[in-house]
């Protein structure tokens, strides 16, 4: 099969590598329907220092079973399935508190033996507990919708649960990446009726339009901050979903919470110091987010994705075939595109 890996920063390749069969009762054998690039794939890209033989990449993808281990009754060969971007056994102590993220069996994809998703067939380990089988389609758009439940539209959703998002909160975004406008999308459906974007480009901030944003702002930093304060009379927003992972961007979640507000963050942190300290305690801030637990509000989001009712799939703007990953990696790298989906 054909499978991409990182070498080292701007060093994405494709190559052959061998067909996973099944290794353990609870394995599973996938062939990918749908993959796609995520916006923390970038930081690897663009830091990781070189090494001479490269590791597996990629955490997103949606399949159809080719084989199952003995102690796999949920899915069955033919089945299309959506693995979540970690995988679990939703059975231990976490998992049965929806924190399938910390599963005392679980993991990532790409390490320790296991395929990155970026590749054309991958073995599943805990199949019973990660995958989620979906009705059978071929409909192009409604499979990038269901592509986005194994990671970007999850986690978007996430961060609003976890700020507490409500038809009685007002509600920043900050970033207009995919994560951001999926954020954007899920404070929407959770009943938010005022949803203020920060965001820069144009294309991305009229989807976010598009998915419910009421304000748009432009500005970056203190006059970010201050324009949003200007629009909220002086008091900033209920909650502030942070979907960046740099310490500019958390800072401005700081500089535009509400006072006994919520900041909730599901940006990779890529600082190791932020604004935690006295303004922050003074106004009674609290501070929330994390990793995603995805594999725990797949069934609760797949209704309405189904039905049509939302449409998160609209954050993919190119398609690309596995030989053309490295531009795909290249082309979000330089902006030029948002979201890139690999279709196989």
């Amino acid at each position: 099969m054909r499978a991409t890996v990182i070498y080292g920063a701007g060093d994405v390749r494709v190559e052959d590598a061998p067909d996973p069969k099944i290794a353990q009762p609870t394995d599973a054998v996938v062939r990918v329907v749908r993959s796609c690039i995520c916006g923390s794939d970038l930081w690897p890209y663009g830091s990781m220092e070189a090494t001479e033989h490269g590791h597996r990449i990629g955490h997103e993808f949606l399949g159809i079973v080719e084989d199952a281990g003995s102690a796999v009754s949920a899915v069955r060969t033919g089945d299309l399935v959506i693995a979540p971007f970690m995988y679990s056994d939703n059975t231990c102590q976490f998992c049965r508190e929806g924190l399938q993220t910390s599963c005392e069996h679980g993991g990532v994809w790409g390490a320790r033996g296991v395929d990155g998703a970026q590749g054309e067939i991958v073995r599943v380990p805990q199949a019973e507990g990660t995958l989620v089988k979906v009705p059978a389609t071929q409909d192009d758009a409604l499979l990038a919708s269901l592509l986005t439940l194994s990671d970007v539209f999850s986690t978007g959703h996430h961060a609003a649960v976890k700020a507490g998002v409500n038809e009685r909160t007002t509600v920043t975004v900050i970033g207009d990446g995919a994560v951001g406008l999926s954020a954007v999308l899920a404070a929407k459906r959770l009943g938010a009726e005022r949803i203020l974007l920060m965001g820069r480009h144009a294309v991305r901030t009229d989807l976010g339009r598009e998915f419910g944003a009421t304000d748009v702002i432009a500005e970056r930093g203190d006059e970010g901050v201050e324009k949003l304060r200007e629009l909220t009379s002086g008091a900033g927003t209920h909650t502030v979903l942070e979907c960046v992972g740099t310490k500019p961007a958390i800072e401005m979640a700081a500089g535009t919470v509400r006072a006994g507000g919520t900041i909730s963050r599901v940006g990779v942190p890529q600082y190791l110091e932020g604004p935690l300290g006295g303004p922050v305690f003074m106004r009674n801030v609290t501070i929330t987010g994390g990793v995603a637990p995805a594999r725990q509000y797949i069934e609760d989001l797949l209704p309405d994705v189904l039905d049509g009712k939302i449409q998160p799939g609209k954050v993919f703007d190119r398609t690309i075939d596995i030989e053309k990953v490295p531009s795909g990696y290249q082309a979000m790298a330089d902006r030029e595109a948002l979201k890139v989906l690999i279709a196989f």
